[in-house]
């Protein structure tokens, strides 16, 4: 669940807070209140809710629910937060009464009035907001996971289809005559990359070992295919164990790469991955001749799409003249 404001949750604390001053002015007639009470005491309860909805949701709900699933601190904290506020209400609305200071309550009533006025103050704006939060959360679960079933149809229908299938044979068809060793070599680069891809089609994320071991195959097909229009380096400065990303993701980056950049008849379309501590890193020099492929960007915003479930990273593009690199968040699923 996201927990960060958005317009829409600022409109309907808006809204909370104007209906709930409208109430307490009501209340404050018939306990014939003073000027005083209805000058400091409803902005302040409106002050200390929305900044203790604020603890809430951008400090102790992330911190210790979130990322630590520690639900004893949660409870602490949030008992804290919720006492604080309430004392600072009851102090300022029995300042604001006039009231006698020597019936001001003891310590220990002062924290049970304090958690009470504070849950009251604090729990139901919170509440409105987490189940606000929780309901577009549940529908961005719902509408990604129909894309993904979406662009996993378009996926096989890509993997199996005729063109792919008839460009790698017309390769291996030239290959047999050739260089028949050459031939056998890639018949068994292709009949694992087929593996591959039947074995992880229902896997959302694998591991970056493997992914990495998939790439080198397909850019042995890609080589084959192009000689030397292409030239590919993968640079691992890191270790691999427990780290994942999106299933298929280098297979769709690779793609991007020789669809939309051919080989001018004098530099080749050159092409790095790095694996660094935290992202794994595609750049490839830009041709400057212009695809003739439509392109509608379905494998990026697929993958986009994927890592909003997958992590709090985003992609991240840079697009220069003469340059084209993407930074994909590398997943560490270790405990």
């Amino acid at each position: 669940m996201n927990t960060k404001f958005d317009k829409s949750d600022y409109i309907i604390l808006a809204v909370f807070y104007l209906i709930s001053a409208t109430i307490n002015i009501f209340d404050y007639l018939d306990q014939d209140a003073t000027l005083l009470e209805y000058l400091i005491d409803i902005p302040m309860y409106v002050i200390t809710s929305f900044t203790g909805v604020l603890i809430f949701m951008y400090f102790i709900i992330p911190k210790f629910l979130i990322q630590k699933k520690n639900y004893i601190l949660f409870a602490i904290f949030g008992l804290l937060v919720v006492t604080f506020i309430g004392v600072i209400e009851r102090v300022v609305g029995f300042s604001t009464g006039n009231n006698d200071w020597s019936k001001f309550p003891g310590l220990g009533n002062l924290i049970l009035y304090g958690i009470f006025n504070g849950s009251d103050s604090i729990g139901l704006a919170l509440g409105v907001l987490i189940t606000k939060k929780f309901y577009e959360s549940q529908t961005q679960i719902a509408t990604i996971q129909k894309q993904k079933k979406e662009n996993e149809l378009k996926l096989l229908r890509s993997q199996l289809d005729p063109h792919f299938l008839f460009n790698n044979l017309n390769t291996l068809d030239s290959l047999i005559d050739s260089n028949p060793t050459k031939a056998k070599e890639y018949i068994n680069k292709l009949s694992l990359i087929y593996r591959y891809l039947i074995k992880t089609k229902d896997l959302e994320v694998m591991e970056l070992s493997n992914e990495i071991e998939f790439a080198k195959n397909y850019i042995f097909l890609i080589k084959t295919r192009f000689g030397y229009d292409y030239e590919f380096t993968i640079e691992q400065n890191i270790s691999l164990v427990d780290k994942f990303v999106p299933t298929g993701a280098i297979q769709t980056l690779l793609e991007n790469v020789v669809k939309h950049n051919k080989y001018d008849g004098k530099t080749p379309i050159k092409t790095t991955i790095t694996i660094n501590d935290g992202w794994l890193i595609i750049a490839n020099s830009k041709s400057e001749i212009k695809s003739n492929q439509e392109s509608f960007g379905t494998g990026l915003e697929n993958l986009k799409a994927r890592y909003k479930l997958l992590s709090d990273k985003n992609i991240q593009i840079n697009n220069f003249d003469k340059k084209f690199e993407i930074f994909i968040p590398v997943i560490g699923l270790s405990a």
